[in-house]
């Protein structure tokens, strides 16, 4: 089954609205089996709708359209699918009915234009929204079936998921098929060694489609597969994980889209371990990721943005010394950093960041980009330099923190390669 989606609306046509409502139909349809083929961004104006309402139910058996149902002048949808169709605009009973109950319950006037809201193409059937003023509606032109719903996102959703799809897999019948996806999550490769390394996977997997995303700094390999017999599809695509797994190590870190901080998180508290951080060029954006985890509390004892060298020195107990000969950014001032920390904190773990997030501060010996890194634990502590600067201070404080987070996955996990 072939779908096409389009959004309406003159501010999604200019940019000035990001249209996030096309992208999520996008991904529901395709997760029951529906092949989406076309996306389609239309303004406000009555025969280019009606135009491309005809255009899609030529091209294919089911249509989504998004917006368009309010009570402005500019909400155009029904008038342009009932003028695709050549049928009158009707006032649908049942439309109307939940548009006096929303007022009704909010104790709030319906004003005249809200009546236009439940206007239809004759013959189509009305499609209750729970949660605004604008009911949608489904019609059928030429053998495609068209869902119109709201724009407003939380009302688009509910009714996609409650009323559209159901009908969808029941449309489908005994032919309906499962779009099934695996991400591989890794950190430490570009996008194209990524891809050199998987370039076999789909020779020996044929019925798997590999796609690359970079989601900076990771690079999140995606597998998908078409299936009629899910069971079957299931277990080839848990075989092409493996194998990909299998080449991609040490690089990966989570198979479910847990971000790094997540799964560095989980790793602790499975041990019954704790962290502390004292953070410089990051900014405490480590420990923001960290506590973006429900119950981070059980393993994230501390966190110190130690910025300035005094904090450095009287919070953790940096030595003057070493900032005088080495500087702020030093692989034994972040040794120094994280023995601090660990030390205030009580943790098994103090890990540290120390480094030129740029774009200015940058010197011959210390380039912007440059990151120190140091770890501390009962038994030792170690530090990692890195040269890696992608230009922008954001970017680089991104990557800094997530290299952090992979030096002490990799050390938990025994993947830490010697200096």
């Amino acid at each position: 089954m072939r779908a096409e989606i389009l959004a309406t609306g003159d501010e999604i046509r200019t940019g000035a609205l990001v249209d996030s409502n096309s992208a999520y139909i996008a991904d529901r349809l395709e997760g029951i089996g529906v092949e989406v083929t076309r996306h389609h961004a239309v303004g406000d104006h009555l025969e280019t709708l009606a135009a491309v309402f005809r255009e899609m139910a030529g091209r294919c058996e089911v249509a989504v359209v998004t917006g368009g149902l309010g009570p402005t002048q500019d909400d155009l949808s029904s008038a342009a699918a009932a003028a695709a169709a050549g049928v009158q605009l009707v006032e649908d009973a049942r439309a109307l009915a939940q548009i006096e109950a929303f007022f009704a319950k909010r104790g709030r006037p319906m004003t005249a234009s809200n009546r236009k809201q439940a206007l239809f193409p004759q013959g189509a059937h009305c499609l209750y929204n729970a949660l605004g003023t604008a009911p949608g509606f489904q019609m059928a032109l030429n053998g495609c079936t068209l869902f119109f719903l709201p724009g407003v996102p939380n009302e688009m959703r509910a009714m996609l998921g409650e009323q559209v799809l159901p009908q969808l897999e029941q449309l489908q019948g005994s032919q309906r098929r499962h779009r099934l996806v695996r991400v591989i999550s890794t950190f430490g490769q570009t996008e194209s060694a990524v891809g050199e390394t998987l370039a076999g996977l789909t020779d020996r997997f044929p019925q798997v489609t590999l796609g690359l995303r970079a989601k900076f700094p990771e690079i999140q390999v995606k597998l998908y597969l078409n299936t009629a017999d899910r069971p079957a599809g299931e277990a080839m695509l848990a075989q092409a994980v493996a194998y990909g797994v299998e080449r991609l190590q040490p690089y990966v870190f989570s198979l479910n889209e847990r971000t790094m901080a997540a799964k560095v998180g989980a790793m602790l508290l499975q041990r019954g371990e704790t962290l502390a951080l004292a953070e410089s060029c990051t900014g405490g954006l480590a420990a923001n990721w960290i506590t973006n985890t429900p119950g981070s509390s059980d393993y994230f004892l501390l966190s110190a943005v130690t910025y300035a060298n005094a904090g450095k020195v009287k919070l953790l107990g940096v030595s003057e010394q070493t900032l005088a000969e080495k500087g702020a950014v030093d692989e034994e001032t972040a040794r120094q950093m994280a023995e601090g920390v660990r030390r205030v904190a009580g943790a098994d773990y103090g890990l540290a960041t120390t480094g030129i997030a740029g774009p200015d501060g940058g010197t011959p010996d210390k380039p912007v980009g440059t990151i120190c890194i140091g770890l501390a634990t009962a038994k030792e502590t170690l530090s990692r330099r890195h040269t890696l600067s992608f230009g922008r201070r954001l970017m680089n404080k991104r990557l800094f923190a997530t290299l952090a987070l992979d030096l002490l996955r990799k050390y938990i996990t025994g993947d830490l390669k010697p200096r």
